[in-house]
């Protein structure tokens, strides 16, 4: 398989990273590796440390928590920046469901653009927070809907 390094105007499609600039995205193209992967690959292990954020360029994935499912991912959806910016354990378990390619960033290469870079710190803070308020929504809203069925029985 012919695998290219993502360019700017890939990233750009990113919903992390659309809002940056593009000359911030085309030295985060830079510093992006590639991947492929298979069906039933695990990604990402809860609890293990976790070392890059990830986007999947191609395929798609399954993210669980305590052994459930809480998401599915595709192409454009990204998962690993809450263990590179939080305490450094992944919260979730991420398989790939079907074969792909995923971008990734080391950790070691988001602290040196940290530095030179803080709009992409920020746009990761952004993400984080707004991914985790998402899943206390979810959370709530599956609670809600299970107590309500057992309710009706």
């Amino acid at each position: 398989m012919d695998v290219k390094d993502p360019a700017a105007a890939d990233l750009a499609r990113i919903p992390l990273l659309a809002g940056l600039p593009d000359e911030a995205r085309q030295v985060l193209s830079e510093r992006f590796e590639i991947e492929d992967f298979g069906a039933g690959q695990r990604l990402v292990t809860e609890g293990r440390s976790g070392y890059a954020v990830y986007v999947l360029d191609r395929g798609h994935a399954s993210v669980a928590h305590e052994g459930h499912e809480v998401r599915r991912l595709g192409p454009g959806d990204f998962f690993g920046e809450i263990a590179i910016l939080g305490a450094g354990r992944r919260t979730a378990t991420v398989t790939a469901t079907e074969p792909g390619t995923m971008w990734m960033l080391f950790g070691t290469s988001f602290r040196m653009l940290e530095a030179d870079r803080p709009e992409v710190a920020s746009a990761l803070q952004d993400a984080m927070t707004e991914r985790l308020a998402a899943d206390r929504d979810d959370t709530s809203d599956t609670s809600q809907r299970f107590r309500t069925s057992a309710d009706a029985d």
